[in-house]
């Protein structure tokens, strides 16, 4: 039987479906592009175009993989974020869209110096840096594994001449100021861990959850930020939607000014922000 780009997808298509995955006509089509070397871009065009057995055995681990739950970004080693595609693996947290939200607010101002903890794929750190050219950066993490794959993300996009890395836990090896601070940091609780998708079970648990009430991060990280932030330097953090309160109140517990909680797109609430002021 002679298959076609079609076959395939149409293949694949039906497994995924059949595996309960949302979108598995589009994750389908992304597959075959990754296999058969096509540009997702031109893939309808080239729909009809003869597709190998051998791309379609390449595809079957791929297939099992995703029906077996594990993230699509690992199966493809990229996702994409912002205005790049990062390189993941399964020592990075999968970098999503809401995360962009913070991306987005901490551009709102400039800065010269950032810093961001539990930098996992480098997603925040580098994007920020793609989009201020005069800005620098250190990104940090506890994770050796996690560094790595953020140094070869800051080379491939053009910004480690300009990003230090930094193995640390929290702020105990950072010295220096900076006038903005991010963090995306673990903030699912313990007892929420069960609910979570299937997929999350992938990726390092370290980076979801604290093991306890999910705030722990934003415990360690408002307490001490004041002490590297200059003066109207701003701290920035993701949060779960349900943690602006939590958050805010913390922050102004640590002296932190005009302290506000943000939404993202789907108007939940995504990024808590304050600013030092001695």
């Amino acid at each position: 039987m002679n298959l076609t780009i079609s076959d395939l997808v149409a293949q694949v298509a039906g497994s995924l479906t059949a595996a309960g995955i949302d979108g598995a006509p589009r994750e389908a089509r992304l597959l075959v592009a990754y296999v058969t070397g096509v540009p997702l871009a031109r893939l309808t065009l080239e729909i009809g175009q003869a597709a190998s057995s051998q791309h379609q055995e390449a595809l079957l681990p791929l297939v099992a993989r995703r029906m077996a739950r594990e993230p699509l970004s690992h199966l493809l080693g990229r996702r994409a974020f912002y205005a790049h595609e990062f390189k993941v693996t399964a020592d990075t947290l999968d970098p999503r869209p809401e995360t962009e939200t913070l991306v987005s607010v901490a551009l709102r101002t400039p800065f010269s110096r950032v810093l961001d903890l539990g930098t996992g794929s480098g997603a925040i750190a580098i994007s920020l840096l793609a989009a201020r050219r005069e800005a620098q950066g250190v990104a940090t993490d506890v994770s050796k594994a996690a560094l790595k794959v953020a140094r070869e993300n800051a080379e491939t996009i053009g910004v480690a001449d300009r990003l230090e890395f930094v193995r640390s836990d929290w702020f105990c090896e950072v010295s220096g100021d900076f006038d903005l601070i991010v963090s995306n940091p673990p903030y699912i609780a313990l007892d929420e861990m069960a609910g979570l998708a299937p997929e999350l079970a992938f990726e390092p648990r370290m980076a979801l959850t604290d093991e306890g009430d999910g705030l722990a991060a934003y415990r360690v990280i408002s307490a001490s930020a004041a002490t590297h932030l200059s003066e109207g330097g701003r701290l920035m953090v993701e949060i779960g939607w349900q943690q602006g309160p939590a958050v805010a109140a913390l922050f102004a517990e640590a002296g932190l000014q005009d302290v506000e909680i943000l939404n993202d797109l789907d108007g939940r609430n995504r990024v808590v922000c304050g600013v030092n002021r001695h």
